[in-house]
């Protein structure tokens, strides 16, 4: 008679599947590797297939294991949303959520929202940790973030988006160039520009490489900044030109003598951020009061530097 898989061994699936290292997976987790291959062959014994392949490159993915690989994140994923309703009806919101945010992002927004947020829910705590978009989304869906605060637009039918605010970007340049001083500067005149952006894992890269595309301007592929300070910094240092995010110019350009700050004249350029859950998430009710807590508390705090979305 065939045993039905564990939640454990469906963990460990899942860690070496992502991981694809029996070591790695074993460190991560905790526990020595032999007890990891003992309860994977086991795991492979009650579902009659072979779920690995290790070889010189590494522990892969059978064709089998790529199939049922899904199938055990939508299990392990109900059980936590299980889990997490099981919490909230004991104990209200005072619970512990995941929260992600994009590193171009986090660090200027949240210091101004978590302290509002922690005046209206004592018990509730959020534990932040910082990721690029695209892979805030992945995770999101997989379960190892509770909420996010991604920019948009969001197009994947398991997630819910609940608009926050629009934030402007700012058009940066050194003290000594000739756009320099111009509170208003025409889009005709990045014409040519050498324009800096961050590297391509992060959307805003993509966003500025469309102005460029629709500006006439060059985006430096050369010189790409891996933070917001590093991008500042070869501004300063006249390796180019760049648009800067409004929360991060509020935040950290105070009195900026290097460089000069602007906006495009007639051609406002502006990024959109929203909260997202996972539709099917428990505490998706909560969530939207929590949205609209927190577009109260960056229109108190932050409105006039972005546009809040009320609805």
């Amino acid at each position: 008679m065939q045993n039905s898989p564990t939640i454990k061994q469906l963990q460990y699936f899942v860690a070496i599947a992502d991981r694809t290292s029996y070591r790695r997976a074993a460190e991560e987790l905790g526990v020595s590797q032999p007890a990891l291959t003992t309860q994977i062959s086991a795991l492979e014994a009650n579902l009659e297939v072979t779920l690995f392949e290790r070889s010189r490159a590494g522990t892969l993915l059978t064709p089998e294991g790529g199939e049922l690989l899904q199938k055990a994140r939508t299990v392990l994923l109900s059980m936590q949303e299980l889990r997490q309703t099981a919490d909230m009806i004991a104990q209200g919101h005072q619970t512990t959520y995941k929260l992600g945010v994009p590193p171009t992002l986090g660090p200027y927004l949240l210091p101004n929202v978590l302290p509002g947020l922690h005046a209206r829910y004592h018990a509730m705590k959020l534990y932040v940790r910082e990721a690029p978009p695209r892979l805030l989304q992945r995770q999101l869906s997989e379960g190892l973030y509770d909420l996010a605060i991604m920019p948009m637009p969001i197009e994947a039918n398991d997630l819910t988006v609940e608009p926050l605010f629009v934030e402007p970007l700012k058009f940066v340049v050194p003290a000594d160039h000739p756009l320099a001083g111009k509170k208003k500067v025409h889009p005709v005149d990045l014409r040519g520009e050498k324009v800096l952006t961050l590297e391509e894992q992060h959307h805003f890269h993509h966003q500025v490489h469309d102005i460029c595309r629709k500006l006439g301007a060059t985006l430096q592929r050369d010189y790409e900044g891996t933070s917001l300070d590093t991008l500042r910094q070869m501004v300063v240092m006249g390796l180019g030109v760049a648009f800067l995010p409004g929360l991060y110019v509020h935040s950290e350009m105070h009195n900026p003598e290097a460089l000069k700050v602007s906006e495009l004249k007639s051609m406002p350029i502006r990024r959109q951020h929203g909260l997202v859950w996972r539709a099917s998430a428990p505490g998706r009710f909560f969530y939207r009061e929590l949205a609209a807590l927190l577009r109260e508390i960056i229109q108190e705090r932050l409105g006039d530097v972005v546009t809040v979305q009320m609805t």
